[in-house]
């Protein structure tokens, strides 16, 4: 696909300190999902020539990681030394572009993880009848977002930050989101022009406005929803965006399809994949890498995160699938059952109280309740076999590294070490003894 001449700007550089954390702020997660990625995740189904992001010392020291959630981007990272506002930012990012700015760009922020393409792609097509624009919101909540000046024309005039606003300015309802998108071949002068003749002695890049509409270049703005722009700085809004985040995944999943019980308590990733006809019940977390098949049943309390589970399975309650686990077509995977990197094969059923870990199970296999593959020895991890149409009774820890063939029965409670060949049965447990009167014979010994 060809490249679009935009160029973006995501700016993730501001401190977070009310975040009260080491993690820089644009590194928290929203739906599994660090902010800056999801920035990054909308942004370039733009299909932008390129990405360029203002960031601290402490992000730029995870630009490795970033990179490798994108790895069909060239992401250009330039640290700003100095925190001395956004115009500052933004300068020090069209200095790193140098002649590569394209006709358009869009400045975005790294805490603003809800923007969408068509939002984005709405504010950018106003530069075909202006040289700026603004988006702004409407909002007849008291907050600290920059107004946008007006005049009885509804053309622009300028923005005034909230700390410089006089007490009418405050009143306006007309709220500047911060993300703009500027002419390419005129940002570097209008950005080059600004100055920190202001209370916080920072340089805004929302003086372009005025600069702009003095240099007789056309000015306007776009109206987004306030939802879409919302920004992050304290874990309160952290949560606050993260719930926004669930409910739309929600209604995308239910659009699609599937039939969540109680959606507010289903909570899903920005990677979650499921299929039609199934039935997600109460209490169901899905983490990172999540691919669910049509028809499946996940039960409450079940907790799954980057597996696999195919077609016609029911899972839960009360189960937990860890990473790298595949189940197959019409298993079921019952209460208390936790499985760890294992493919399960269809048709298979693990019903309750079991712990699978690193572990290949065949077709039509049945494993009986506290079944535990004992895969660690308090060093290495080790590997269980099991084949097709195989029976483990109730209560059988096997011993890894350890092959099971098909069509084999383990007696209930056996600790099985060596390996069963197709067909066999297996029993490795105590002999019983019962004691005649033994309970009278202990009693009279212990008393």
């Amino acid at each position: 696909m060809q490249k679009q001449s935009l160029s973006l700007i995501i700016l993730a550089a501001g401190k977070g300190t009310r975040m009260k954390s080491d993690l820089p702020k644009v590194l928290h997660k929203v739906a599994n999902r660090e902010m800056l990625n999801l920035v990054i995740d909308a942004a370039k189904t733009l299909n932008p020539k390129n990405i360029t992001l203002v960031v601290s010392k402490d992000v730029l020291a995870y630009q490795n990681d970033i990179k490798s959630h994108h790895p069909e981007l060239d992401l250009r990272f330039v640290l700003q030394k100095e925190k001395l506002g956004t115009g500052h930012a933004t300068k020090a990012a069209i200095e790193k572009m140098g002649q590569d700015i394209a006709d358009k760009c869009l400045i975005l922020y790294g805490d603003t993880p809800l923007i969408s393409s068509k939002t984005m792609t709405q504010i950018i097509s106003n530069l075909d009848v202006c040289d700026v624009c603004i988006a702004a919101f409407e909002c007849v909540n008291a907050n600290m977002y920059g107004r946008l000046i007006v005049d009885k024309q509804g053309n622009l005039q300028k923005i005034v930050e909230f700390k410089d606003a006089n007490d009418s300015e405050k009143k306006i309802n007309l709220c500047n989101s911060g993300i703009m998108a500027i002419n390419g071949k005129k940002i570097s002068g209008l950005v080059n022009k600004i100055n920190n003749n202001n209370n916080s002695q920072e340089y805004y890049l929302t003086d372009i406005v005025d600069i702009a509409t003095n240099s007789n270049l056309t000015v306007s703005y776009s109206k987004v929803s306030e939802l879409e722009v919302l920004g992050v700085n304290s874990k309160v809004e952290l949560s606050q965006i993260e719930s926004l985040k669930q409910d739309s995944l929600r209604q995308e999943m239910m659009q699609n399809g599937v039939t969540l019980i109680d959606p507010k308590s289903t909570f899903l990733s920005f990677d979650s994949k499921i299929g039609k006809n199934c039935i997600i019940y109460p209490n169901v977390f899905l983490g990172n890498g999540v691919e669910i098949g049509d028809n499946v049943e996940i039960k409450s309390f079940s907790h799954i995160e980057n597996a696999q589970i195919g077609k016609n399975c029911i899972i839960g309650p009360f189960a937990r699938i860890r990473p790298q686990s595949k189940i197959a077509d019409d298993c079921k995977i019952g209460n208390f059952v936790e499985i760890k990197k294992a493919n399960i094969g269809i048709g298979t059923k693990i019903n309750h109280l079991s712990y699978v870990g690193d572990c290949d199970i065949g077709k039509n296999s049945n494993i009986g309740a506290g079944t535990i593959t004992c895969n660690y020895d308090g060093k290495n991890k080790y590997k269980t076999t099991i084949g097709n149409n195989s029976f483990i009774g109730s209560n059988c820890s096997l011993i890894a590294p350890i092959s099971i063939g098909d069509d084999c029965l383990i007696g209930a409670g056996s600790v099985i070490n060596k390996d069963v060949d197709n067909g066999d049965l297996a029993i490795a447990r105590s002999k019983q003894i019962n004691i005649k009167d033994g309970v009278k014979k202990l009693s009279k010994n212990k008393y």
